[in-house]
């Protein structure tokens, strides 16, 4: 076995581990929540996925920044990369929100400032992949999207700071959210213990999709190699 199948192995076994770590600390082990019960479980996987989203577009931030300095792909192949797994990861917060607001709510939806900037976030990334696929020539294509990466990251902060600006019907910070919030010990641990599972996993998740990125660039390229030798274009 070569050093990158070995490194790749102890990756997926290290994911495989935390993972099942994860699940068993949100079922079995941590406190059920006096109020709402076990769907506040929900609340382990719906932080990390937000936090893990908001990573993921901070690397198309920063991946775009670089590549406008230095014209770099591999810049380009990070963000897109990172791109595609922070639209998943925000789509599981924006499932999984709803699903927990039902129950504690008595709703699926409302159009408070936290949802609404969240879903909002959720587009612009969306738009972002659309205008990649939009876009022919490569470029182009890499430009635009690093100036949608950057400008688009400004929405992050304002999620995260729209329950301390506005009142809205989103719950207040459990963490850093002044006094008379927080977690129980066990709940922080756990909440800590699935972050750094959602962690591995979007690692884990970008080295294959930046890896796949870069032999389909190489096919891509073989390709041209071969129509041009050819005589076609």
């Amino acid at each position: 076995m070569g050093q990158k199948s070995w490194m790749a192995a102890m990756g997926g076994g290290a994911l495989l581990l935390v993972m099942l770590a994860a699940l068993y600390s949100t079922f079995l082990w941590v406190p059920t929540e006096r109020t709402m019960g076990h769907v506040q479980r929900i609340f382990y996987f719906h932080m990390p996925s937000a936090v893990i989203a908001s990573l993921a577009f901070f690397v198309v931030f920063v991946s775009g920044i670089g590549y406008l300095l230095s014209r770099k792909s591999f810049w380009d192949r990070l963000a897109l990369s990172s791109a595609e797994i922070g639209l998943t990861f925000i789509t599981i917060t924006l499932i999984t929100g709803p699903i927990w607001a039902r129950p504690v709510w008595g709703i699926w939806w409302t159009w408070d400032a936290r949802l609404t900037t969240t879903l909002i976030l959720g587009l612009i990334y969306l738009s972002y992949l659309m205008l990649r696929a939009c876009v022919i020539d490569k470029e182009r294509r890499a430009t635009l999207a690093a100036v949608v990466g950057i400008v688009g990251f400004i929405d992050v902060p304002l999620v995260f700071f729209s329950i301390r600006w506005f009142r809205t019907q989103h719950p207040q910070p459990v963490l850093m959210g002044g006094q008379g919030s927080g977690l129980a010990p066990e709940m922080r641990l756990n909440l800590l213990l699935c972050v750094i599972a959602f962690l591995v996993l979007f690692a884990w998740l970008l080295r294959l999709r930046y890896r796949l990125e870069t032999l389909s660039e190489e096919v891509e390229s073989i390709r041209q190699g071969v129509l041009v030798s050819r005589g076609e274009s």
